[in-house]
Protein backbone atom coordinates (compact mmCIF):
# COMPACT_ATOMS: atom_id res chain seq x y z
CA UNK A 1 0.00 0.00 0.00
CA UNK A 2 1.75 3.18 -1.15
CA UNK A 3 1.60 6.36 0.90
CA UNK A 4 0.18 9.69 -0.23
CA UNK A 5 2.38 12.66 0.67
CA UNK A 6 1.01 16.10 1.65
CA UNK A 7 0.88 18.62 -1.17
CA UNK A 8 0.49 22.39 -1.14
CA UNK A 9 -1.27 24.11 -4.06
CA UNK A 10 0.13 27.32 -5.51
CA UNK A 11 -0.01 30.08 -2.87
CA UNK A 12 2.01 32.60 -4.85
CA UNK A 13 0.70 36.02 -5.85
CA UNK A 14 0.22 34.66 -9.36
CA UNK A 15 -1.81 31.76 -7.98
CA UNK A 16 -3.99 34.10 -5.93
CA UNK A 17 -4.61 36.30 -8.95
CA UNK A 18 -5.51 33.27 -11.07
CA UNK A 19 -8.07 32.11 -8.50
CA UNK A 20 -9.53 35.61 -8.24
CA UNK A 21 -9.83 35.88 -12.04
CA UNK A 22 -11.40 32.43 -12.23
CA UNK A 23 -14.26 33.59 -10.00
CA UNK A 24 -15.14 36.26 -12.55
CA UNK A 25 -15.30 34.14 -15.72
CA UNK A 26 -17.18 31.10 -17.07
CA UNK A 27 -19.95 31.62 -14.55
CA UNK A 28 -23.13 29.55 -14.38
CA UNK A 29 -25.48 31.37 -11.98
CA UNK A 30 -27.92 29.43 -9.84
CA UNK A 31 -31.35 30.45 -11.14
CA UNK A 32 -33.37 29.11 -8.23
CA UNK A 33 -34.42 31.10 -5.18
CA UNK A 34 -33.15 29.67 -1.90
CA UNK A 35 -35.95 30.36 0.57
CA UNK A 36 -35.12 28.01 3.45
CA UNK A 37 -32.00 26.90 5.32
CA UNK A 38 -30.22 24.03 3.55
CA UNK A 39 -27.01 22.36 4.65
CA UNK A 40 -24.87 19.74 2.90
CA UNK A 41 -22.05 17.85 4.61
CA UNK A 42 -19.33 16.68 2.25
CA UNK A 43 -16.08 14.74 2.47
CA UNK A 44 -13.10 15.08 0.16
CA UNK A 45 -10.91 12.12 -0.87
CA UNK A 46 -12.94 9.57 1.15
CA UNK A 47 -10.59 8.47 3.94
CA UNK A 48 -11.86 5.28 5.62
CA UNK A 49 -12.70 7.24 8.78
CA UNK A 50 -15.04 9.51 6.81
CA UNK A 51 -16.73 6.51 5.21
CA UNK A 52 -17.21 4.92 8.64
CA UNK A 53 -17.48 7.50 11.44
CA UNK A 54 -18.67 10.31 9.16
CA UNK A 55 -21.42 8.26 7.56
CA UNK A 56 -22.49 6.80 10.90
CA UNK A 57 -22.91 10.26 12.45
CA UNK A 58 -25.02 11.46 9.54
CA UNK A 59 -27.16 8.32 9.55
CA UNK A 60 -27.71 8.58 13.29
CA UNK A 61 -29.47 11.88 12.59
CA UNK A 62 -31.39 10.45 9.63
CA UNK A 63 -29.46 12.40 6.98
CA UNK A 64 -26.88 11.67 4.28
CA UNK A 65 -23.77 13.33 2.83
CA UNK A 66 -21.69 13.76 -0.32
CA UNK A 67 -18.34 12.04 -0.87
CA UNK A 68 -16.01 13.52 -3.51
CA UNK A 69 -13.92 10.49 -4.47
CA UNK A 70 -10.50 10.07 -6.10
CA UNK A 71 -10.44 6.47 -7.32
CA UNK A 72 -6.67 6.70 -7.70
CA UNK A 73 -6.35 6.85 -3.89
CA UNK A 74 -8.16 3.52 -3.41
CA UNK A 75 -6.59 1.52 -0.60
CA UNK A 76 -3.62 3.82 -0.14
CA UNK A 77 -2.36 5.40 3.08
CA UNK A 78 -1.66 9.06 3.70
CA UNK A 79 -1.58 11.85 6.25
CA UNK A 80 -5.38 11.52 6.64
CA UNK A 81 -5.16 7.78 7.35
CA UNK A 82 -6.18 4.94 5.05
CA UNK A 83 -8.34 5.70 2.03
CA UNK A 84 -11.51 3.83 1.11
CA UNK A 85 -11.83 1.42 -1.82
CA UNK A 86 -14.34 0.83 -4.59
CA UNK A 87 -16.48 -1.52 -2.49
CA UNK A 88 -16.79 1.21 0.14
CA UNK A 89 -18.09 3.69 -2.42
CA UNK A 90 -20.73 1.22 -3.58
CA UNK A 91 -21.76 0.63 0.03
CA UNK A 92 -22.06 4.38 0.66
CA UNK A 93 -24.32 4.74 -2.35
CA UNK A 94 -26.46 1.80 -1.19
CA UNK A 95 -26.93 3.57 2.14
CA UNK A 96 -28.20 6.70 0.41
CA UNK A 97 -25.07 8.83 0.40
CA UNK A 98 -23.99 10.65 -2.75
CA UNK A 99 -20.75 9.56 -4.40
CA UNK A 100 -19.38 12.49 -6.38
CA UNK A 101 -16.24 13.18 -8.40
CA UNK A 102 -12.79 14.58 -7.65
CA UNK A 103 -10.05 13.86 -10.18
CA UNK A 104 -8.58 10.34 -10.38
CA UNK A 105 -5.10 11.27 -9.17
CA UNK A 106 -6.07 14.28 -7.01
CA UNK A 107 -4.79 16.47 -9.83
CA UNK A 108 -4.35 20.17 -9.12
CA UNK A 109 -6.83 21.73 -11.56
CA UNK A 110 -5.34 25.15 -10.99
CA UNK A 111 -2.06 24.16 -12.64
CA UNK A 112 -3.14 21.47 -15.12
CA UNK A 113 -4.16 22.12 -18.72
CA UNK A 114 -7.69 21.55 -19.98
CA UNK A 115 -6.81 18.25 -21.75
CA UNK A 116 -4.98 16.99 -18.64
CA UNK A 117 -8.00 17.76 -16.46
CA UNK A 118 -10.44 16.06 -18.81
CA UNK A 119 -8.26 12.94 -19.09
CA UNK A 120 -7.91 12.61 -15.32
CA UNK A 121 -11.60 13.28 -14.64
CA UNK A 122 -12.67 10.81 -17.33
CA UNK A 123 -10.44 8.18 -15.74
CA UNK A 124 -12.14 8.77 -12.40
CA UNK A 125 -15.61 8.65 -13.93
CA UNK A 126 -14.78 5.36 -15.66
CA UNK A 127 -13.35 3.78 -12.48
CA UNK A 128 -16.52 4.64 -10.54
CA UNK A 129 -18.76 3.52 -13.39
CA UNK A 130 -17.03 0.14 -13.22
CA UNK A 131 -18.56 -0.36 -9.75
CA UNK A 132 -21.97 0.87 -10.86
CA UNK A 133 -21.71 4.52 -9.85
CA UNK A 134 -22.50 7.61 -11.92
CA UNK A 135 -21.16 10.90 -10.62
CA UNK A 136 -23.07 14.10 -11.31
CA UNK A 137 -21.20 16.62 -9.18
CA UNK A 138 -17.54 17.59 -8.80
CA UNK A 139 -15.15 19.26 -6.36
CA UNK A 140 -11.79 20.76 -7.31
CA UNK A 141 -8.96 19.02 -5.40
CA UNK A 142 -7.31 21.50 -3.00
CA UNK A 143 -10.07 23.91 -4.06
CA UNK A 144 -7.66 25.10 -6.71
CA UNK A 145 -9.26 26.28 -9.92
CA UNK A 146 -8.45 28.10 -13.14
CA UNK A 147 -10.57 29.59 -15.93
CA UNK A 148 -9.62 26.60 -18.12
CA UNK A 149 -10.78 24.15 -15.46
CA UNK A 150 -14.17 25.83 -15.17
CA UNK A 151 -14.59 25.96 -18.91
CA UNK A 152 -13.82 22.29 -19.61
CA UNK A 153 -15.81 20.91 -16.67
CA UNK A 154 -18.93 23.05 -16.67
CA UNK A 155 -20.76 20.90 -19.21
CA UNK A 156 -19.96 17.62 -17.45
CA UNK A 157 -21.37 18.17 -13.96
CA UNK A 158 -24.37 19.76 -12.33
CA UNK A 159 -22.08 21.66 -9.95
CA UNK A 160 -18.39 22.29 -9.37
CA UNK A 161 -17.45 22.92 -5.72
CA UNK A 162 -14.48 25.00 -4.60
CA UNK A 163 -13.20 25.91 -1.10
CA UNK A 164 -13.73 29.65 -0.63
CA UNK A 165 -16.22 30.25 2.22
CA UNK A 166 -19.70 31.60 1.59
CA UNK A 167 -23.44 30.96 1.54
CA UNK A 168 -25.27 29.87 -1.59
CA UNK A 169 -28.19 31.93 -2.85
CA UNK A 170 -29.72 32.76 -6.20
CA UNK A 171 -27.00 33.96 -8.58
CA UNK A 172 -24.10 32.09 -6.98
CA UNK A 173 -21.78 30.42 -9.51
CA UNK A 174 -22.51 26.70 -9.89
CA UNK A 175 -19.09 26.34 -11.54
CA UNK A 176 -17.34 27.47 -8.35
CA UNK A 177 -19.61 26.83 -5.36
CA UNK A 178 -18.34 28.08 -2.00
CA UNK A 179 -17.81 25.71 0.92
CA UNK A 180 -16.68 25.99 4.53
CA UNK A 181 -14.15 23.62 6.05
CA UNK A 182 -14.53 21.62 9.25
CA UNK A 183 -10.81 21.36 9.82
CA UNK A 184 -8.03 22.62 12.03
CA UNK A 185 -8.02 23.70 15.67
CA UNK A 186 -10.90 26.16 15.25
CA UNK A 187 -12.80 24.11 12.69
CA UNK A 188 -15.83 23.21 14.80
CA UNK A 189 -16.43 26.75 16.06
CA UNK A 190 -16.04 28.20 12.58
CA UNK A 191 -18.41 25.67 11.03
CA UNK A 192 -20.96 26.18 13.83
CA UNK A 193 -20.98 29.93 13.19
CA UNK A 194 -21.61 29.34 9.47
CA UNK A 195 -24.41 26.88 10.26
CA UNK A 196 -26.11 29.51 12.43
CA UNK A 197 -25.65 32.08 9.67
CA UNK A 198 -27.21 29.80 7.05
CA UNK A 199 -30.21 29.10 9.28
CA UNK A 200 -30.72 32.76 10.11
CA UNK A 201 -30.42 33.90 6.49
CA UNK A 202 -32.29 30.96 4.93
CA UNK A 203 -29.39 30.07 2.67
CA UNK A 204 -27.65 26.92 1.45
CA UNK A 205 -24.33 26.04 3.09
CA UNK A 206 -21.91 23.32 2.00
CA UNK A 207 -19.50 22.08 4.66
CA UNK A 208 -16.53 19.85 3.92
CA UNK A 209 -13.92 17.87 5.82
CA UNK A 210 -11.62 14.93 5.16
CA UNK A 211 -10.84 12.39 7.91
CA UNK A 212 -13.16 11.95 10.91
CA UNK A 213 -11.14 10.32 13.69
CA UNK A 214 -9.93 10.99 17.25
CA UNK A 215 -6.42 11.88 16.04
CA UNK A 216 -7.73 14.02 13.20
CA UNK A 217 -5.29 15.52 10.72
CA UNK A 218 -5.10 19.26 10.09
CA UNK A 219 -7.65 18.69 7.31
CA UNK A 220 -10.14 16.71 9.38
CA UNK A 221 -12.13 16.70 12.60
CA UNK A 222 -12.99 14.39 15.48
CA UNK A 223 -16.13 12.20 15.47
CA UNK A 224 -17.47 14.12 18.47
CA UNK A 225 -17.08 17.49 16.77
CA UNK A 226 -18.65 16.22 13.57
CA UNK A 227 -21.63 14.74 15.43
CA UNK A 228 -22.25 18.02 17.26
CA UNK A 229 -22.24 19.91 13.98
CA UNK A 230 -24.65 17.48 12.31
CA UNK A 231 -26.97 17.77 15.31
CA UNK A 232 -26.80 21.57 15.18
CA UNK A 233 -27.56 21.62 11.46
CA UNK A 234 -30.40 19.09 11.61
CA UNK A 235 -32.09 21.06 14.40
CA UNK A 236 -32.60 24.12 12.24
CA UNK A 237 -32.15 23.23 8.58
CA UNK A 238 -32.88 20.65 5.91
CA UNK A 239 -29.74 18.51 5.61
CA UNK A 240 -29.16 16.64 2.34
CA UNK A 241 -26.40 15.78 -0.17
CA UNK A 242 -25.27 18.42 -2.65
CA UNK A 243 -26.97 16.77 -5.64
CA UNK A 244 -30.25 16.29 -3.77
CA UNK A 245 -30.37 19.94 -2.68
CA UNK A 246 -29.62 21.21 -6.17
CA UNK A 247 -32.24 18.96 -7.76
CA UNK A 248 -34.87 20.19 -5.32
CA UNK A 249 -33.98 23.83 -5.90
CA UNK A 250 -34.04 23.47 -9.66
CA UNK A 251 -37.34 21.57 -9.60
CA UNK A 252 -39.08 24.46 -7.83
CA UNK A 253 -37.80 27.19 -10.17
Amino acid sequence: MSAVEPYSPDRSVRGKLRRRWARMVHRRPLRSIVDRPLISFSFDDAPVSAVQAGAEALQAHGVRGTYYVCAGLDGRHGHMGDYAEARDYADLSARGHEVACHTFSHLDCGKASGPQIIADVDRNIHALYEVGLETRHFAYPYGDVSPDAKQVLQGRFGSLRALHPGLIRQGVDLNQLPAVGIEGANGEARAAAWIDRAIARKAWLILYTHDVRPDASDWGCTPEAFDRLVSRAAAGAEVAPVGTVLERLQAQS
